[in-house]
C-alpha cells in the first residue's frame, strides 16, 4: 500500500470534475481549516489548468501569521502519485508548503504564494 500524503484543498481541487480531471476518480475530503493565512485572488497563466477548472480567477493563500486568520477547506488523502498530479496541475505562481491544521490531526500540504 502505499503512504497516504494530506493535501488541504481551498480552491478548485475541492471540486469533483477537476479531481476526476487531475486524480482519475473523484477524492473525498475531511473538513478542516489552517490558521495564519488569508486567501487573495489569483489569476492563473497555466492553459492546462484552466482548462480543467474552466476558468483563469482563482485564489490563493497569503501567510499573515496571525492565528486569527483562518481558512476552512478539505483534507485530501493522496498517494504520492497523486500528488504529483496535484504539483501538474497547480500554476507556477503557486508552491506547496506544509501548513497544520486547525484540528490538531498535524501537518497537510498546502499550495500558497510562490
Amino acid at each position: 500500500m502505499s503512504a497516504v500524503e494530506k493535501l488541504f484543498s481551498y480552491g478548485t481541487l475541492r471540486e469533483e470534475a477537476v479531481q476526476r480531471a487531475v486524480f482519475g476518480r473523484p477524492v473525498p475530503g475531511t473538513p478542516d481549516a489552517i490558521l495564519g493565512y488569508r486567501l487573495v485572488p489569483f489569476t492563473i497563466r497555466a492553459a492546462g489548468a484552466i482548462a480543467i477548472s474552466g476558468h483563469a480567477d482563482h485564489t490563493i493563500l497569503d501567510a499573515t501569521g496571525d492565528p486569527s486568520d483562518r481558512i476552512e477547506g478539505l483534507v485530501l488523502a493522496l498517494t504520492p502519485e497523486d500528488l504529483a498530479r496535484a504539483d501538474a496541475y497547480e500554476d507556477a505562481g503557486y508552491k506547496r508548503v506544509k501548513a497544520e491544521l486547525r484540528s490538531g490531526a498535524g501537518g497537510a500540504w498546502v499550495y500558497v504564494r510562490a
